[in-house]
């Protein structure tokens, strides 16, 4: 089609709806759970076991809610960039191994699957020249 081709020139402009958009997202997602406290981190933290960690879940559950608030926050600025991409990407694959072995299938996997392969890509795409780490 002739009027959408020449949307390949707002390639950034693209990038940064999608970061932006994500960032929000995530800390108006993590922010909660940050607040939620030693028992919130804790239950949160558990879901490392389905990757083999079994020691400290309130560590690895208050580092989940650090990375999606404040992962959100520098993933919206495009400041650390990439590093935030894979710390979510973990985060996100840790995600997803708890709800497919707590039984709730793919049906309740399929968010932190879909927000991971996005991550995954944007490792490689980049942040865009509209962040603060443009190249």
């Amino acid at each position: 089609m002739a009027i959408l081709s020449n949307l390949g020139s707002y390639r950034n402009t693209g990038l940064f709806i999608i970061r932006v958009g994500l960032g929000v997202m995530f800390v108006l997602h993590g922010y909660p759970k940050l607040l939620g406290g030693p028992d919130k981190w804790e239950q949160l933290g558990s879901a490392t076991k389905y990757i083999g960690i079994h020691f400290a879940p309130t560590f690895w559950g208050f580092m989940a809610a650090c990375t999606e608030t404040f992962g959100g926050f520098l993933l919206a600025l495009g400041l650390a960039f990439r590093p935030v991409c894979i710390l979510l990407l973990i985060t996100l694959t840790v995600a997803t191994l708890m709800h497919l072995n707590t039984g709730g299938g793919l049906e309740e996997a399929a968010h932190a699957i879909e927000d991971a392969i996005i991550f995954a890509g944007l490792i490689f795409v980049g942040p865009g020249k509209y962040s603060v780490d443009k190249k």
